[in-house]
């Protein structure tokens, strides 16, 4: 019998075939932690009994949610952080370079076919460039920096199977949100996403992470693509026979396979405050808005800042509304301004602010108040997420955010 690609990875780790509902215990190749997360897991560390790190090279250490800090008892995170930096020996660290889930595949940190863990849930998105990665809490991160092991439930593949050319004012943020809707809110809950086709094959490595991002939010355990040799560049690697064998098996046994026509995709937004909540901007059209944030783990790379950039070019940002933009690392930041994609957006009159979670997780300014209406490309948009619990949030893509902080309100891309 065939294997899907979660199934080939947990084998390839702990030696042995396992089919869906087998609990395993799985060797970590690379774990992440967070700023909010790290006083709590270094606590629970200490409290477990546990005197020093199983593999200090495998742990990384990232500030990015409360960076720059924004409230007096953000700094007690750092010193705590920088204490038990200090205390165990940790070498991979990164204070100011951006948001974690960017970090973890740019810096090299995870390659395909890997097992990593992070405290944060959107830790799916390392699945585009092939690796099992996955969120959990401080106390089985605690548990992994004392042990290197890990006990998982080998869970079962739902099938996303992609065909054709989009249109050309489509994103996959609009494809993840349209999958979302379909499955609804759990419909994928301790599964995994394969996704495959034509269309998944022809995206960029930085496509295929906003897609792994969210599979979150259908509930999805994992998403998973098939490493290529796009996947290879990125990571700067020659793929091993291990990490060409990662596609799934013709035969392999799948909970369900969902097809689409990339050609049947439209722009879509995730309305007020659900994230399956899906419908068509063209039905939203008209729309008054007050901000737009463009940025996040899921939308704030260099194809994203470029996106928003060919739209905004030559135009501005309209009367009282303010455009945030906010790149997900250092690195793209740099490679942003050296290629003119921050003097447009600013020439727009568009807020460039440091790498970083920033605004996505209401921190570090752009907060919104009662009676206010955002447009927004990150992942989540639950009451009081970016200010209080009456503004309104809608997710879009980057070329869908950029046409509405022109136009002020909701329109559709052209």
């Amino acid at each position: 019998m065939g294997e899907t690609i979660i199934e080939k990875i947990i084998r390839h780790n702990t030696g042995k075939a396992v089919k869906p509902g087998d609990i395993v215990t799985v060797n970590v190749d690379r774990c992440m932690i967070h700023d909010i997360f790290i006083p709590f897991v270094a606590d629970k560390f200490e409290e477990m009994g546990f005197t020093k790190l199983h593999d200090p090279d495998k742990v990384v250490l990232i500030y990015d949610h409360l960076v720059p800090a924004s409230q007096q008892d953000d700094t007690r995170h750092f010193h705590k952080g920088d204490e038990f930096v200090e205390k165990y020996g940790l070498t991979h660290v990164h204070r100011s370079d951006g948001i974690c889930h960017q970090l973890m595949t740019e810096a090299g940190y995870v390659k395909p076919g890997d097992i990593a863990f992070g405290t944060d849930s959107h830790t799916t998105t390392y699945g585009c460039v092939g690796a099992f990665s996955s969120g959990i809490g401080y106390t089985e991160m605690a548990s992994i920096l004392g042990t290197g092991t890990m006990w998982i439930k080998v869970p079962e593949t739902i099938k996303v199977v992609i065909d054709g050319e989009l249109p050309e004012n489509v994103m996959s943020k609009d494809i993840i949100l349209r999958l979302i809707g379909d499955l609804r809110a759990d419909g994928a809950t301790y599964r995994a996403l394969e996704f495959s086709g034509s269309t998944i094959e022809k995206m960029s490595v930085a496509s295929r992470m906003t897609m792994a991002n969210m599979a979150i939010e259908a509930g999805a355990k994992c998403a998973l693509f098939t490493p290529d040799e796009k996947t290879a560049e990125y990571c700067e690697i020659e793929l091993n026979d291990y990490q060409k064998s990662l596609v799934g098996d013709e035969d392999a046994v799948y909970m369900k396979t969902m097809t689409y026509k990339a050609e049947d995709f439209v722009p879509v937004m995730a309305c007020p405050s659900q994230v399956d909540k899906i419908r068509d901007v063209s039905e939203l059209e008209g729309t008054e808005i007050d901000q737009v944030f463009i940025g996040s783990c899921t939308n704030g790379r260099l194809e994203d800042l470029r996106a928003a950039a060919e739209v905004l070019k030559g135009k501005k940002v309209a009367d009282f509304v303010k455009l945030i933009v906010t790149p997900a690392s250092r690195k793209i930041y740099r490679q942003a301004l050296a290629d003119g994609t921050l003097d447009i957006l600013a020439e727009a009159g568009a807020i460039i602010t440091h790498p970083g979670c920033g605004l996505c997780c209401g921190r570090t300014g752009g907060i919104l108040s009662d009676g206010e209406r955002v447009v927004a490309t990150n992942n989540r948009n639950f009451l009081g997420r970016m200010g209080t619990s009456k503004v309104e949030i809608y997710l879009a893509s980057p070329r869908t955010a950029a046409a509405c902080a022109v136009a002020g309100k909701i329109v559709d891309p052209e």
